[in-house]
């Protein structure tokens, strides 16, 4: 099953081996209350009063659609996760990131969306729209999991087909590979099937993950901050988190020494460093300990 299965639906010729960022190496190359209180109970709002729909023009074929945005002023922002995956009270907001025209099929991240440059409309007209086949089924009322990581492979297919920058197509499968977490989050394990299809999302999120992270790690060599919309503080937190997931300490200290040495970190930003940094420091001693009772 390659990386972006599930898109021949659309008329698309999505290739098994697929190479994200084929371009950028060919270029190289050439809770309760207490004591008795009475507890207030909360109810959960439905999703849909969450989200709006807002008109947008395709920058390619020109037709006005309406797409979905989640309301930021009624949602609440929660503690994120370790490597910055945003979370908020009653609804993942990263199901609504992606803008994608029912018409020709250009699709993009809502920040990436109207910015197209001449050469690039020819190339998504060519690769995308020519082939392109309008979903049939009915738009639904919400997003779930499956829907919003289709259109999320959707937006990464789109930006390949338009050569667009390693940084984009990196935070792209960022956030597929914090979809598939979302959803595995969701599911629960209570059969044998249903822990294998958990089991099947972090697969899944493991692969678009580690696509992300040697991305972003490009990106950073090869292009200017911000980067996606961040700044370098955020980018090196980002990576040091990333490069914790793979155990790779050394690099992880050295971007969470760059934070804390930063006249321009923030005092939060420098503090999740701070935790994160020993937590980095025991792994490299634990590391070194090993190594010295194995010689």
């Amino acid at each position: 099953m390659g990386l972006l299965s599930g898109l021949e639906k659309f008329g698309l010729k999505v290739s098994k081996d697929i190479d994200i960022f084929e371009d950028e190496q060919e270029n190289q190359r050439g809770k309760g209350g207490e004591n008795g209180d009475t507890v207030k109970v909360t109810e959960i709002p439905p999703e849909e009063s969450l989200i709006l729909e807002k008109s947008v023009t395709c920058p390619i074929c020109d037709r006005v659609f309406r797409t979905k945005m989640v309301k930021s002023g009624r949602v609440k922002r929660l503690e994120s996760d370790r490597d910055l995956r945003p979370r908020h009270q009653y609804i993942d907001t990263l199901k609504y990131d992606v803008c994608s025209c029912p018409e020709c099929g250009y699709t993009a991240l809502h920040r990436y969306f109207p910015n197209l440059t001449r050469i690039q409309k020819k190339m998504l007209e060519e690769e995308v729209c020519a082939t392109f086949r309008p979903p049939t089924e009915k738009e639904p009322a919400v997003y779930d999991y499956d829907i919003a990581i289709e259109r999320c492979k959707l937006s990464l297919f789109n930006t390949i087909a338009k050569k667009g920058k390693v940084s984009e197509k990196a935070y792209t499968c960022l956030k597929i590979a914090w979809l598939y977490r979302g959803k595995a989050e969701t599911m629960e394990s209570d059969t044998e099937a249903k822990e294998l299809l958990i089991q099947q999302c972090k697969k899944e999120e493991e692969e678009f993950y580690r696509q992300a992270y040697e991305g972003l790690v490009k990106a950073v060599s090869t292009e200017m901050f911000p980067i996606c919309g961040m700044d370098q503080g955020t980018v090196d937190f980002l990576l040091a988190a990333m490069s914790v997931h793979y155990k790779k300490y050394d690099v992880a200290s050295k971007l969470l020494a760059s934070i804390l040495t930063s006249q321009t970190a923030g005092r939060q930003m420098k503090n999740r460093a701070l935790a994160m940094k020993e937590e980095v420091v025991a792994e490299l001693r634990k590391g070194k300990k090993l190594g010295e009772k194995s010689e």
